[in-house]
């Protein structure tokens, strides 16, 4: 675990910058179908959904859609100091906010679909992914980027690996079962909204 110090740095923010909740809420005003909600995720969802993760395991952590990182610094306090995580998000806005915010040399902020997961990995030296993460909102992406998100996500990740999605509509399974047969659901009612939470592992 991380300690106050560290954590602390990795959440500075310089003079200038907007809070997190000012820049989660211009990113939903801006991008409202990318971003799916105008409240960021709640610690009771953020533990819940890390849980499962066998950090001793996990060496590559990728999550898309960051926003302001609300999952970013809980990740990076349970990684092992030589794993390394990937951010991945389409908003140049909240690509520049991470890297002003978060300091730490296992993390990178990288501006790309998750579609292209598989490029963003190899091209930083990674064969696969031991654990993704998405809170995007796949009911409402534009038509057929939903699917090569899944399809992508499963070919990245390693035997053993999980995707873990959370969600405030259930159709998001609709793009995981062709793809996962192990599926573990749960729900975080205290979440606002309440929350779909999967972990689709990879067997």
């Amino acid at each position: 675990m991380a300690s106050s110090s560290t954590a602390a740095r990795r959440a500075r923010r310089p003079a200038g910058i907007p809070s997190p909740a000012q820049m989660f809420f211009q990113g939903f005003l801006k991008h409202p179908v990318m971003v799916g909600s105008i409240i960021p995720s709640s610690d009771k969802l953020i533990r819940n959904m890390l849980g499962r993760v066998d950090w001793d395991q996990c060496k590559l952590f990728v999550e898309y859609g960051p926003g302001v990182g609300t999952f970013c610094r809980p990740i990076l306090e349970r990684m092992a100091p030589d794993a390394t995580l990937i951010a991945i998000d389409t908003n140049t806005d909240f690509i520049r906010y991470l890297d002003a915010t978060i300091v730490d040399p296992r993390f990178q902020a990288v501006e790309g679909s998750a579609a292209d997961v598989a490029t963003i990995i190899a091209d930083r030296g990674f064969a696969h992914a031991d654990y993704i993460l998405s809170g995007l909102p796949f009911s409402t992406l534009p038509a057929g980027v939903g699917p090569a998100i899944a399809a992508a996500t499963h070919a990245t990740l390693r035997p053993g690996g999980a995707f873990l999605v959370y969600q405030f509509s259930p159709k998001v399974k609709d793009f995981l079962t062709p793809h996962w047969q192990r599926i573990d659901h749960d729900m975080e009612w205290w979440n606002v909204p309440p929350a779909q939470l999967y972990w689709a592992w990879k067997d």
